[in-house]
């Protein structure tokens, strides 16, 4: 048995050595040096970048805008993003219509994200589409600003975003049995109580799959808030941007690289043991 195991190690090596070895250039090698590099500052080790960055009210300021927008930007992702999902595998029964309705929604991932951004800039402009239309269907008087505010940024990230959650509700919808559905409706279950106890409890997993897509892209997004916000806005990525790209100070952005990826992994884990939390309740007030 181990001959036959360890010639199966020696058979996978040759499988497992490019993937690692990519894992190591593109990922390892890189956060070890922003993490080697934000421990330094003078050429010395030291934890002053760190402390410039979690005692400076400025910088606690960005960090609640960019989860403020990131959060955001998931609610209205996952508020549009289920039922439109739920629509293509429940409703479309067509598999033409249903492909062709994904192709769409993928499509613009292919365009470039300053290419879209500044697409939004010119439909969310005080003379363009977005406010024509509101003026003209009367639900404003005047034009809105759209741009250079939060609102602008979050519509932007949903565009550019809501794919990413529809495409993981729908594979989760697609593997659910319709049976199971037809059976809680045979024992007598309303269709709401169906949906309740069955399809959102089994789904769940894919869409806190895509709600955590979605928030870390929002977290992390660089373009469009830069171009939405018109320079009235900063967002944490900006801030890292500047050091990295206009003060040249690789310390300082390395410390806030690593502060952004805490807080995130912080808060991604804590809505996974509320979503975990949340369906383990499910299931028990099903049973």
């Amino acid at each position: 048995m181990s001959t036959t195991m360890s010639a199966a190690m020696n058979r996978a090596l040759p499988l497992l050595a490019a993937p690692v070895a990519f894992f190591a250039a593109f990922f390892a090698v890189p956060m070890i040096v922003v993490v080697s590099s934000s421990l330094m500052a003078g050429g010395v080790p030291s934890l002053g970048n760190y402390a410039r960055v979690l005692f400076d009210q400025y910088h606690w300021d960005v960090l609640a805008a960019t989860f403020r927008i990131a959060g955001l930007t998931t609610v209205a992702c996952a508020l549009l993003g289920y039922p439109l999902a739920y629509y293509l595998v429940r409703v479309v029964k067509s598999a033409a219509l249903r492909r062709t309705c994904v192709i769409l929604l993928v499509l613009p991932l292919f365009t470039s994200n300053i290419v879209r951004s500044f697409g939004w800039m010119v439909l969310l402009g005080r003379n363009g589409l977005v406010n024509d239309a509101l003026v003209g269907v009367g639900i404003l008087d005047r034009p809105m600003r759209f741009l250079g505010t939060e609102l602008g940024i979050v519509i932007g990230l949903v565009y550019i975003l809501l794919p990413f959650i529809v495409l993981a509700v729908g594979n989760a919808l697609a593997a659910v049995d319709p049976a199971l559905e037809d059976a809680s409706s045979d024992l007598g279950a309303t269709p709401f109580d169906t949906f309740r106890t069955v399809t959102f409890p089994l789904c769940l997993p894919g869409l806190m799959s895509g709600i955590v897509m979605v928030f870390t892209l929002a977290v992390s997004a660089y373009v469009t808030p830069a171009l939405l916000s018109g320079g009235k806005i900063t967002v944490f990525p900006m801030l890292i941007f500047q050091q990295y790209s206009t003060v040249f100070d690789v310390n300082y952005g390395g410390a806030l690289s690593m502060t952004l990826l805490v807080m995130t992994l912080v808060l991604v884990g804590l809505a996974g043991w509320i979503g975990n939390a949340g369906a383990s309740a499910t299931g028990r007030k099903a049973q």
